[in-house]
């Protein structure tokens, strides 16, 4: 065992014995997608008297802490996102009206003095500009009754604390206490002392507490207090006719204080605790059975060192998870479809160094599998590096474009792609040095799998197939598909989904299973005629609105409960106007920069015309996906938006490992045409492209087949992007580079290495049927494998 090789073994078994033990000591924290709850994001807006800005949105968030922590949630979350936004998460919270109203109730607390009741002939007449911004203002107390109010006399950053209790002493039922801090004690006092000089039962003598311009509480100031002298010992109470739960909703309200800017509902999320436990279930199902599957595959390919790539798959799924609790990163539900998908991103890095590796074994088979495998490692290494950066691009952009469940995403994406890194050049690497000197592998090296040049190898090595002997044909083929995929989209056009339209999306299960039809005349019955329901035959119903209130959602539920003999909310999305506008946005601003991105990162590491290439394949499996989509009918929503960005990163990463090699054989042969070029650094890259396809298919099949439906169509978008993309970067990729370098006379790129012997130099003489002079294998047009 060599120095290095004992060095790698080392560092695997740390890492392997690090996430272990962080994996078994550190609990997941699951998104509200699976473990069930509520999700509101707060809009900070701008106020008469202050900027919604980084501080006053800190400030507010400590004010909704305190109300949040009094609804009595267990472990709420709350984070500010951006400069002026709140995103609030309520574990196990399946009812949100009452967090939705005491969050939304989030205006400046004031208390006014009452002038009088507004005249029947100026009803239904406002104060004026002026006036309101003075502070008085006319509005409706608690029974209805009009009220002229003072300008604030106090506001909410004067209250201490307040408390509902109850009078056991005399029976006078449910109270409110209120403490004031500072000055609010003095400005309580003359406000109360000013009522106080009014006489009995005058409205004038009332004091009214008013909440987002509406009246709370107005309660009339007690006989007893006299006048000019008020309530002065810093405290008060406020009797009325309160329940137990009246009493504690205004205490809330009143201990919330004031807020420095007022905020706005922009969207809202309810999971029921079954959907996302069957998420789970679904999910590691699916997980099991594809990554079972892709291992069995990759044994059946690779023999020996299969059953390696399958230990390190292993390896993978455990650095990963570990990555993850560790960091404390927060588990979605397409952070697990990441998860999982990130398993194909592992078996790719190992089929490149694994076909790299046959190629450096048929070129020298007398150097023994030890070589082979060293330089399999050392020349896959910067097809590995590009690949999983241009993915690593996508998933950067999900993050930072991306909202809710989806940036979780892009987040288990990045450790997914960085742990299969980890797993294939340390884990593997460390196996493959530890068994590839064994005996019984030297004796006997078709066992490893890495002596037989494989089947796919072996019929293109035999048939010597000319794939781009028409580069134009292949792109007009392409140009066909995109044309079709256009008018899916100009004619069918999009279902967009709620994140970029706006509007509420609830999902019902109902006890008795109602047919569409049904559905509909329930939904149309609670006053709803326009909204779009749809039915699945297990009892699920979708009720897609505009803007819908929380007591118009009661009443679709109430009506579809009467209908199918009961009915449970599953499912509730809700999302402002101005927000679906901007996600809309953000999703077009995140294609256009993964676009760019991955035209500047190939350009500057391989050619323009490679990266313009690589671009344009992306630009086809794009507009195929949507295409495909707006042809089913299926729903273009956030969720759909990262498995379009994941499959950008996945047909880079194809177009990678050609451009790859089409630079490594060109710099070696500078006098070969580049069409041949291409044509041969196609066909020693297929054997990679099929078997790292295959085993992502497995891992995706199984998602789709298994996932259910909260996956189903997230998988089936990647999966149809990984076909798709597999075929661009052969026959759209590369045919595109071949037209476009043969428009132009710049000289081929220089050697990868120099002085040193490379695959595709021998100068064998070929023989029919593909095999060189010296009877080993050899790669069609000539270059050995």
């Amino acid at each position: 065992m060599t120095r290095a090789t004992a060095v790698r073994a080392v560092l695997a078994l740390a890492v392997l014995l690090a996430s272990a033990f962080i994996a078994l000591a550190t609990p997941v924290r699951l998104g509200l997608d699976l473990q069930g709850g509520t999700r509101i994001v707060l809009q900070a807006r701008d106020s008469a008297t202050a900027t919604a800005d980084r501080e006053t949105t800190e400030r507010t968030l400590e004010v909704l802490r305190n109300r949040v922590d009094a609804l009595g949630v267990a472990e709420p979350t709350l984070t500010r996102s951006g400069e002026d936004r709140i995103i609030v998460e309520l574990p196990d919270v399946q009812d949100p009206k009452e967090a939705a109203e005491v969050l939304g109730r989030t205006a400046q607390l004031t208390f006014h003095a009452v002038e009088g009741v507004e005249e029947q002939k100026e009803q239904g007449k406002e104060p004026s500009a002026e006036k309101a911004d003075k502070g008085a203002r006319v509005l409706e107390d608690e029974s209805g009754q009009r009220l002229r109010l003072a300008p604030t006399a106090l506001d909410g950053s004067g209250v201490k604390d307040a408390a509902a209790q109850i009078d056991t002493a005399q029976g006078g039922g449910w109270f409110v206490s209120v403490d004031f801090r500072g000055g609010g004690g003095d400005d309580w006092a003359k406000l109360t002392g000013d009522a106080a000089c009014n006489p009995a039962g005058s409205p004038q003598r009332r004091v009214a507490i008013v909440l987002d311009n509406e009246v709370i509480s107005s309660p009339q100031v007690d006989p007893s207090v006299a006048c000019k002298v008020g309530i002065n010992d810093g405290a008060t109470r406020i009797t009325g006719s309160f329940t137990a739960e009246e009493a504690r909703d205004l205490a809330l309200l009143i201990k919330g204080g004031a807020l420095p800017v007022p905020v706005d509902i922009v969207e809202q999320r309810t999971v029921g605790p079954t959907l996302g436990a069957d998420a789970i279930d679904a999910s590691a199902r699916a997980a099991l059975i594809g990554i079972a599957l892709t291992s069995v595959f990759v044994i059946v390919v690779y023999r020996f060192f299969g059953a390696l790539a399958a230990v390190a798959l292993a390896a993978y799924g455990l650095i990963s998870y570990a990555a993850m609790v560790g960091l404390g990163v927060t588990l979605t539900l397409p952070g697990l479809a990441g998860f999982v998908l990130a398993v194909g991103m592992a078996v790719d890095a190992n089929v490149l160094v694994f076909e790299r590796a046959r190629e450096e074994y048929a070129s020298a088979p007398k150097r023994g599998l030890h070589r082979a495998s060293t330089a399999g490692f050392r020349h896959a290494l910067s097809a590995i590096a590009d690949s999983n950066i241009t993915t690593l691009l996508a998933a950067g952009l999900l993050f930072f474009f991306a909202s809710g469940p989806v940036k979780g995403f892009g987040v288990t994406l990045s450790i997914g792609v960085l742990a299969s890194m980890v797993s294939a050049l340390v884990v593997t690497r460390a196996l493959a040095d530890l068994f590839s000197d064994r005996a019984f592998l030297t004796r006997r090296p078709q066992l490893s799998g890495i002596a037989l040049p494989g089947r796919v190898r072996t019929w293109l090595a035999e048939r010597n197939p000319d794939l781009l002997r028409s580069p134009r044909g292949w792109l007009a083929l392409s140009l066909a598909a995109v044309v079709l995929a256009g008018a899916g989209i100009a004619v069918r056009g999009l279902e967009l989904g709620v994140e970029f339209t706006g509007g509420r999306l609830t999902e019902y299960s109902t006890t008795r299973t109602l047919d569409a039809e049904e559905a509909r005349e329930a939904v149309a019955a609670a006053g709803f005629d326009r909204a779009a329901v749809t039915t699945s035959g297990d009892g699920d119903v979708s009720v897609r609105t505009g803007e819908l209130s929380n007591a118009g959602e009661e009443r679709i539920r109430a009506a579809l409960a009467e209908a199918g003999g009961g009915a449970e909310k599953v499912k509730d999305e809700m999302i402002g106007p101005s927000l679906g506008d901007e996600l809309r946005r953000n999703a077009l601003i995140a294609l256009g920069i993964a676009l760019a991105a991955q035209l500047v990162y190939l350009a500057a590491r391989f050619r323009w015309t490679f990266g313009a290439s690589a671009v344009i394949a992306m630009i086809h499996d794009v507009v195929l996906l949507v295409g495909i989509f707006a042809w089913l009918g299926k729903p273009v929503d956030g969720v759909f938006l990262a498995a379009l960005l994941t499959v950008i990163g996945y047909s880079v990463n194809d177009s990678v490992v050609v451009f790859d090699r089409v630079r490594e054989l060109w710099g070696a042969s500078r006098r070969t045409p580049f069409r041949q070029v291409a044509n041969t650094a196609v066909l020693q890259t297929v054997p990679r492209t099929v078997n790292t396809g295959i085993g992502a298919v497995f891992i995706l099949a199984a998602l789709v087949v298994l996932g259910g439906d909260s996956l189903a169509d997230f998988a089936f978008a990647l999966l149809t992007g990984v076909l798709v993309g597999t075929w661009s970067s052969v026959f759209t990729a590369v045919p595109a580079a071949v037209e476009l370098e043969a428009r132009r006379n710049a000289p081929p790129p220089p050697p990868v290495s120099k002085g040193k012997k490379r695959t595709g130099t021998g100068s064998a003489r070929r023989l029919p049927g593909g095999r060189a002079a010296d009877g080993r294998a050899a790669h069609p047009n000539g270059a050995q494998v």
